[in-house]
């Protein structure tokens, strides 16, 4: 399988196909050190027209990038020609989208094209790879908060390190996202490590629900009962087939719940990395809502929900939360209501 080639300026071509908050953290990263261009739907790339782009947080220096498509800016494009001769594609686009967006890349991507899932959920990589038949797909992860926080205004509220699928045609890319500043990690055990993502993800539904900031929101144990009730179908879910999902921090994913399940205080003292949460950090759940924007509930939740039925297991905390989350949809922007922890933790367990 061919790597990328390189050009003799070394700046490999990166287009992000799903400029959101992920793709423009990621792709206005790269610009200092890559030739990027920004893909995303019209609205947005007219914002960054006009506005430019800007990034903040995540313990690194406000940074301003052109959209001009100047040596230290981006390119921004509104369709799948985009990524024409692109080294790297970029895929952060909702999982809902995932089957559409392969196949308008099908048939614009140049032989040897790399193409990378930063998405949430399990299955983007497989459901990239059905359709792009014979060309390399990279699994990789996002483990921070990036939230639009004005027009063409992204912000990092959490911290964490990238990691991507241990193979050899992702080299470069490594090496760009490391020389662009960021933190960045190469694993052979994406599976596991996209397992351990998403019973992290689990939170996004609780946070949207209480309306509150990520910080607030998990500084509250009714909230992180919710959360520990979630993860342990999951676990369990993932015990029944075969699964071991990596240990991403300091305390393993199978501990977890009882960390959440400590009184405020105790919790405050031992999970000071799960607090350091900027003031601004939401989930990107809540921020879909927040735009009346569909939501990856059932790609969270939802996956959660599928498992446990393949295994004949209950997952009826799940099962709720997915329809709340449903419900928020359905009401629309500043329509739905916030649920207090308490609420939260009685509408749950009345389901188990």
């Amino acid at each position: 399988m061919s790597q990328p080639a390189p050009r003799p300026d070394h700046r490999l071509r990166i287009a992000v196909m799903g400029a959101g908050s992920i793709g423009c953290h990621l792709g206005g990263s790269l610009a200092g050190v890559a030739d990027v261009t920004l893909i995303g739907r019209v609205a947005a790339m007219d914002t960054l027209r006009a506005r430019g782009l800007t990034l903040s947080g995540g313990g690194r220096p406000r940074l301003r990038v052109d959209t001009d498509g100047g040596p230290l800016g981006v390119r921004l494009a509104t369709g799948a020609e985009g990524v024409a001769d692109a080294d790297y594609v970029l895929v952060t686009v909702k999982s809902a989208n995932t089957g559409e967006v392969a196949r308008e890349l099908a048939p614009h991507l140049a032989p040897g094209t790399v193409v990378v899932s930063f998405q949430n959920g399990l299955r983007n990589t497989g459901a990239l790879a059905e359709v792009l038949t014979g060309r390399p797909v990279v699994a990789g992860m996002v483990p921070y908060n990036v939230v639009r926080t004005g027009p063409g205004a992204f912000h990092q509220g959490s911290g964490g390190t990238l990691m991507v699928e241990a193979v050899r045609h992702a080299e470069p890319l490594v090496a760009a996202l490391t020389a662009a500043g960021l933190r960045i990690e190469a694993r052979h055990d994406m599976r596991e490590v996209q397992c351990a993502k998403l019973l992290m993800n689990l939170n996004n539904a609780i946070n949207a629900l209480s309306g509150l900031p990520l910080r607030d929101q998990l500084g509250q144990r009714a909230y992180r009962e919710c959360l520990a009730l979630s993860q342990s179908e999951a676990l369990a879910a993932y015990a029944a087939e075969g699964i071991q999902p990596a240990r991403l921090g300091p305390i393993p994913a199978r501990l977890t719940p009882r960390l959440l399940r400590l009184p405020d205080g105790i919790f405050r003292r031992l999970a000071t990395a799960t607090l350091s949460i900027d003031a601004q950090a939401r989930s990107s759940t809540w921020e879909d809502l927040q735009r009346g924007r569909p939501t990856e509930i059932d790609s969270l939740q939802g996956e959660v929900v599928a498992l446990a039925a393949r295994h004949a297991l209950p997952a009826p905390v799940n099962a709720e939360l997915v329809s709340l989350v449903r419900r928020m949809e359905a009401a629309g922007p500043g329509a739905a209501r916030r649920w207090s922890g308490g609420e939260l933790l009685a509408k749950v367990t009345t389901m188990r």
